[in-house]
């Protein structure tokens, strides 16, 4: 006799349907197979990188008024808490609508250039791992729940999926453009 195992509900991708068009962009750059262990993973490689770099690159910009390492780091963090808690609500079936965030207002009321880049890497680390906490526990219904962030609606899946992609997209600016 053979057990089929149910897939994770976070090994289905979302559906175009479930997420903005611009978010696209983001979740297209997740690899097949299951979220998590994605989120899991990207982390460990994104640590790696972030440990390697010297501490005098915390604030380098590589163009006039682009962020600095560490600003964008700390965007990085702050996104995330967002997406996460957002996901949270809606996984929850609060149905209050979202608001959405300027990410520029959001770095330029920040101070992350006063902190180490070993201290925003801790952070990014404990924020992910919550992160992972958070969907690890989600069941099949709140993965597919849906809520309205930013005028637009979005489903607990693709916010998993924007995440994972937008830590990817950042990691890619990051190693081509500052480094």
């Amino acid at each position: 006799m053979t057990t089929t195992i149910a897939a994770s509900p976070g090994a289905t991708r979302p559906t175009t349907s479930e997420f903005l068009p611009y978010y696209e962009r983001y979740i297209a750059l997740v690899p097949e197979g299951d979220v998590i262990s994605t989120l899991a993973t990207q982390m460990t490689e994104t640590q790696t990188l972030l440990h390697a770099l010297p501490a005098s690159v915390a604030t380098y910009r590589y163009a006039p008024e682009k962020w600095s390492v560490n600003e964008l780091v700390g965007h990085m963090i702050d996104s995330e808490r967002i997406f996460s808690g957002r996901a949270l609500r809606f996984a929850r079936n609060d149905p209050t609508p979202q608001p959405g965030f300027e990410q520029d207002d959001y770095v330029r009321g920040a101070t992350f250039d006063a902190y180490p880049l070993a201290d925003l890497a801790a952070e990014l680390d404990a924020v992910r791992q919550a992160t992972i906490f958070l969907l690890r526990h989600l069941d099949e219904q709140a993965w597919t729940r849906r809520g309205t962030a930013n005028n637009a609606e979005v489903s607990v899946r693709a916010l998993a999926y924007i995440i994972a992609g937008h830590e990817l997209h950042h990691r890619d600016v990051l190693s081509t453009r500052y480094l």
